[in-house]
């Protein structure tokens, strides 16, 4: 399951449940793809309702950074469980991800990072 809600230029993007494949890994790539043509590029992906992280699910959250990135914005990560934040771990993507503890933490990040 995914829910947007917006606070100001920051978009984030609530995931719930096992992010494994299809149809999760399809409609997180649709929303990021249709925000980014509204031209919202901060974007706040809070996985503190993920259960299950595999290759599929870390790929399409690869595919949101280089987006947006390349759109001149950036992606953070909030609210990793100890199970989600491992498997970024062994991957070795916490250089590539800016990581959050709270939602708010990275939500006011984009003032630092973009103002």
């Amino acid at each position: 399951m995914i829910k947007e809600k917006r606070h100001g230029d920051v978009v984030v993007i609530s995931l719930k449940g096992n992010f494994l494949g299809e149809p999760e890994t399809s409609k997180l790539r649709e929303k990021v793809y249709s925000l980014l043509e509204e031209n919202r590029k901060h974007l706040v992906i809070d996985l503190g309702g993920v259960k299950v992280l595999n290759s599929m699910g870390l790929g399409a959250l690869l595919a949101s950074v280089v987006s947006v990135r390349k759109k001149g914005g950036d992606v953070c990560l909030a609210r990793l469980s100890e199970r989600v934040e491992a498997v970024i771990a062994i991957t070795h993507l916490m250089k590539v991800f800016r990581i959050y503890e709270t939602v708010e933490r990275a939500v006011k990040s984009f003032d630092v990072f973009f103002s």
